[in-house]
């Protein structure tokens, strides 16, 4: 068996999110369904996270085995055939047979998109989070970076269905920038992980700093262990990109 890795790129709006769920339509979903058709048997592909419903990619990596002897060149050709239009593969490479893209992975780096001109131009509306309101920009600006280093990110995290192992909820967060470009609002974080809906989750408390509802303080606060905040608010998915995984 070899072991494949793949880079893969994706419109999110009209899955249900990265991992298989019986009935709809998903991003692994869509990549096992092509390549048990190609092996002529199932094929698991495992991802480097689990993006949510309406989440876009630009460099996703995923890996799995496969015993078809195919060239990684026509591989990556063969896959986007067939592959939904909204999926592309931009790169495949052979891997060591232990590679794990969700396990190996040392960083990864999202990025949220803030329209904030008056009208959202029809071509834009799938991939940015429209808000033409009143924001202290300012302020939610000079939050961003207090995110940075290692904290208890239970706050900014939905419930999963994994909570029950117990696993921690400290991540360390390498960079965390808010920036205005042209009409844009951009939040962009590097971490060594992330949980569920956290990154939405931290975009939505930075809109809550913009409107006045919160402070600088109260973000810190979130970060305190056993703080027992709940989290939220949460932002809208369509704005949210997985730009690159690290290893």
């Amino acid at each position: 068996m070899r072991r494949i890795r793949i880079t893969v790129s994706y419109d999110g709006t009209d899955f249900h999110g990265w991992q298989v769920q019986p009935g709809l339509a998903t991003i692994q979903g869509a990549l096992e369904t092509v390549l048990g058709e190609m092996e002529g048997a199932p094929v698991h592909v495992e991802g480097s996270g689990r993006t949510d419903a309406g989440v876009h990619a630009l460099a996703q990596v995923a890996a799995f085995s496969l015993a078809n002897p195919i060239p990684v060149p026509n591989l990556r050709k063969a896959m986007n055939r067939v592959l939904p239009r909204d999926i592309r593969v931009l790169d495949v490479a052979e891997a060591a047979e232990n590679f794990h893209p969700r396990f190996g992975a040392v960083a990864k780096t999202y990025e949220y998109r803030i329209l904030r001109a008056e009208v959202c131009p029809p071509f834009d509306r799938r991939y940015v989070h429209h808000h033409p309101y009143p924001l202290e920009e300012a302020a939610m600006i000079a939050a961003a970076p207090l995110l940075e280093g290692e904290h208890d990110f239970s706050a900014f995290a939905a419930s999963d269905e994994r909570d029950e192992l117990g696993h921690s909820k400290v991540r360390r967060i390498f960079s965390s920038t808010l920036e205005r470009c042209g009409d844009r609002l951009i939040y962009r974080v590097r971490g060594s992980g992330f949980l569920k809906h956290m990154v939405r989750n931290i975009v939505g408390v930075l809109f809550e700093i913009g409107k006045g509802n919160l402070s600088a303080d109260d973000l810190l606060a979130r970060l305190r262990p056993a703080c027992g905040i709940a989290a939220g608010p949460t932002a809208p998915a369509r704005g949210l990109f997985l730009i690159s995984v690290e290893y």
